[in-house]
């Protein structure tokens, strides 16, 4: 059996639990005191980072925002445990980040940040180089997706198409925590400072989709994905949890099992 971490049991934990044979993993689960999710036979709960790492497993994935990353990613490392991280978003935030990678050297522990709900990151990596890079990314979700955030504004997107959000990639990150992970993995491959971040509510898409058009000396290049939405979570993409599960898998190909 191999023991593996998680952080939050919510939809995309839930999916990740159930991509793996329950006879093969051993899950412990790091909860929010008071919170009582039911879990498989195989998951267990703790409320304490030091009964997580205690446990010893082979890797952990954050699959509960980016507070979660700031309060437990940086002392797993130190632990020296590899983490996967859904929410790559709060890595908008340099000092945090440096921190990160800090603890990651320290404890010899991997930073695993997969491409969730993306494509096309290894040709943004392969052009960050390139001075005059420019990219733009643009996400598009139905207007049930954000409901709350047309209701603030006092908007509504029935018929036409609205733009709730134009700006960098951190202050992307900031406006919507738990939304915009995948612009801040676009900005993270080519350099925040080549990127736009545009978000609409769109009427006419029926799941969640992702623009990313790049120019650069290399030449120019888009990708459009259409994501189904996650059927327990509307703004969050089916393949984010499809993304992590193949980032863990990875990890415990290269690095063994404990």
């Amino acid at each position: 059996m191999t023991t593996l971490g998680l952080i939050g049991y919510g939809a995309i934990a839930r999916d990740i639990v159930a991509a793996f044979s329950a006879d093969a993993v051993d899950w412990v689960v790091l909860l929010r005191e008071g919170a009582s999710p039911q879990l498989p036979a195989n998951v267990r709960a703790v409320t304490r980072l030091d009964l997580l790492i205690d446990a010893q497993p082979a890797a952990v994935v954050e699959a509960a925002g980016q507070e979660a990353v700031a309060t437990y990613v940086p002392a797993l490392l130190e632990a020296g445990i590899p983490i996967v991280v859904a929410s790559v978003g709060a890595l908008a935030d340099a000092a945090l980040y440096a921190r990160i990678t800090a603890a990651g050297r320290n404890g010899g522990a991997r930073l695993i940040l997969p491409a969730g709900a993306l494509g096309g990151l290894d040709y943004l990596r392969a052009i960050a180089a390139l001075p005059d890079a420019r990219v733009r990314y643009t996400s598009r979700k139905p207007p049930a997706a954000w409901k709350a955030e047309l209701a603030t504004l006092g908007l509504t997107a029935e018929r036409d198409a609205v733009t709730l959000f134009e700006g960098t990639p951190a202050d992307a990150a900031t406006a919507y925590p738990k939304n915009l992970n995948a612009a801040f993995a676009v900005a993270l491959a080519v350099g925040a400072d080549k990127v736009t971040v545009r978000v609409i509510a769109d009427p006419r898409v029926a799941g969640n989709s992702h623009e990313i058009e790049a120019e650069s000396a290399a030449g120019t290049a888009s990708f459009h994905l259409v994501n189904a939405p996650s059927p327990n979570n509307p703004k969050t993409s089916a393949l984010t949890a499809l993304s992590l599960v193949a980032a863990l898998r990875e990890l415990l190909a290269i690095g063994g099992h404990r």
